[in-house]
């Protein structure tokens, strides 16, 4: 397995061949790598064999062994040490790192066809709905205290900058209080996207105004541990949001 190929089958044609291109050998072994650790075969931590040890698993140069590493560490599925107990490492996969790299790709996608503003605010009701169901039963008395103070700093707020970071403090607060960390890795990256590339400039006069009556109703709800209401007053605040974004 080295270099470029080609893979060769006899076409319906008569005299024909079909030739289709194979991927580069570095690539193949890179991706049965990224499937080994992906699978679990591999875990975070786990020492990868010596570049000679894998050259001769896969049947394949060093220097093809060298690139198929390098490839998997530009995505932070491994990294390497120095010294006696160096080596190659399985990496810990951080989440914060995650969703920086999804707001990377999130953005990227927002400034084409791909992804629209809208399918961008669907995907934050879907996400954030139940995370205010789940917030309302799963909460601790500390995100009760963060929400009631987001509340209160809102309110008292002047300027969009520090009414925005209120906001994003309120929602981070009932994603991190749904007790799922998934949730909050999925759903930061889009709400960053949102505000900083969509949020218009001239929201009318009552639009901070309502944004800070309907979290109060949703910190009712979530005080009250009432999953549906707190879903309910989540589904009413999102969708009237939505004139407040622009393509």
């Amino acid at each position: 397995m080295s270099g470029e190929g080609v893979s060769v089958r006899r076409s319906s044609r008569p005299g024909g061949l079909t030739v289709s291109k194979v991927r580069p050998a570095y690539q193949q072994v890179a991706d049965q790598l990224r499937e080994l650790i992906l699978s679990g075969s591999l875990s975070s931590g786990d020492r990868l064999p010596p570049e000679t040890d894998l050259a001769g698993t896969f049947g394949v140069s060093r220097s093809t062994v060298r690139e198929a590493l390098r490839v998997l560490a530009s995505r932070d599925l491994i990294h390497t040490t120095r010294g006696t107990t160096g080596g190659t490492f399985v990496s810990q996969v951080r989440i914060d790192k995650v969703s920086d790299y999804l707001e990377t790709s999130i953005g990227l996608l927002s400034g084409s066809d791909d992804v629209t503003v809208a399918q961008m605010l669907e995907t934050r009701e879907v996400l954030e709905v139940p995370a205010a169901r789940l917030a309302a039963t799963r909460r601790g008395e500390s995100h009760l205290e963060q929400l009631r103070e987001a509340v209160a700093r809102e309110k008292a707020s002047r300027g969009r900058a520090g009414r925005f970071t209120e906001h994003r403090t309120f929602h981070q607060v009932i994603v991190e209080a749904s007790g799922n960390p998934l949730l909050a890795m999925v759903t930061e990256p889009v709400y960053r996207v949102l505000q900083n590339k969509f949020l218009s400039p001239d929201v009318p006069d009552n639009f901070w105004g309502d944004v800070d009556h309907d979290h109060e109703d949703i910190l009712a709800a979530i005080e009250g541990g009432d999953g549906d209401a707190a879903a309910e007053a989540m589904q009413r605040h999102l969708f009237g949001l939505r004139g407040a974004y622009s393509d």
